[in-house]
């Protein structure tokens, strides 16, 4: 009966909603896949809610969140040496957090899980994947392809071969084309999203809301430009909604300027020419974006 209701309720949406198809210039495009597009991420908001990663999910545990933060700051910067797609590095900490939190490992396993995670991740999203050798290579030969190759078996039994977990970067493209947002705009959201992957703190939130808030707040960032009808229709979220997300990003761009932490890989990656240098911005070091963050930096 609810989801009757719920129907209903969208059905009424989309008639009184004063936004219009983002989608009907596609038509000539096969690719953009015009016709089912708004199925395909109806799919994928099924889809994420179905993959969740609990808050706090390394309570107990021997490894904690200093220690995954170190190791994700790695992992980018081996993604960046391996050159590999921007979906591989998202699609590797789902993958590391997705099986974390139902198979506890030891401080001295977590690179070797770190690592595993990338080549999955590699197998999955790359046209040429690196071989286990070269992750042995990039790790100091601190284990053995014998024992990644195990490692990849126990993950992928434990994660059920599941690992089509939608990721951010596949709704910030739907955000961003809803807003028609400019390069810098969508670059900068970039950014923002991929400083929430060594936050621990962030881990719960679906990456479709993270998506979303990543957006909403590089408007605000560059020019003021406010969170629309029509990108809160296509995304699913009133900024209302997003404002805890952002406070929380605020707080990691706040962290990586003042030197409040020792992992900048994704600031040093986001101050280049190629990536339109979004994280040396001005914008970035503006009063009303620390007192945005200031509640969540007490203590730091």
């Amino acid at each position: 009966m609810k989801e009757k209701e719920e129907k209903v309720c969208n059905a009424f949406s989309d008639v009184l909603l004063p936004v219009q198809d983002v989608d009907e210039g596609d038509a000539d495009v096969p690719q953009l896949c015009s016709e089912y597009v708004k199925d395909i991420y109806m799919y994928l908001r099924q889809l994420e809610v179905r993959q969740p990663i609990r808050p706090n999910y390394m309570q107990g545990y021997e490894i904690n969140e200093r220690m995954r933060a170190l190791l994700v700051n790695w992992l980018i910067q081996v993604h960046c040496k391996f050159q590999l797609l921007q979906e591989t590095l998202y699609m590797t900490v789902a993958v590391l957090d997705r099986f974390l939190q139902v198979q506890p490992v030891s401080q001295h396993q977590l690179q070797l899980v770190g690592v595993t995670a990338m080549l999955i991740a590699s197998k999955y999203e790359e046209m040429y994947a690196p071989e286990v050798a070269d992750f042995v290579y990039i790790s100091d030969n601190a284990f053995s392809k014998a024992e990644i190759w195990k490692m990849e078996v126990l993950m992928l039994k434990d994660l059920n071969f599941d690992l089509g977990r939608p990721l951010p970067l596949h709704f910030l493209r739907r955000a961003s084309k809803a807003g028609s947002a400019d390069v810098e705009k969508h670059t900068l959201a970039k950014y923002l999203m991929e400083l929430t992957l060594m936050d621990y703190d962030m881990l719960h939130y679906q990456p479709s809301e993270t998506a979303a808030a990543a957006l909403c707040l590089s408007q605000l960032i560059i020019d003021g430009q406010q969170w629309s009808v029509m990108q809160e229709h296509y995304a699913g979220y009133s900024e209302d909604h997003l404002k805890p997300i952002m406070q929380h990003m605020t707080k990691n761009v706040v962290k990586v300027n003042e030197g409040l932490t020792k992992h900048v890989a994704v600031r040093n990656k986001y101050a280049s020419s190629k990536l339109m240098r979004v994280s040396v911005l001005p914008q970035l070091w503006s009063p009303s974006l620390r007192n945005l963050a200031a509640p969540l930096l007490i203590g730091s």
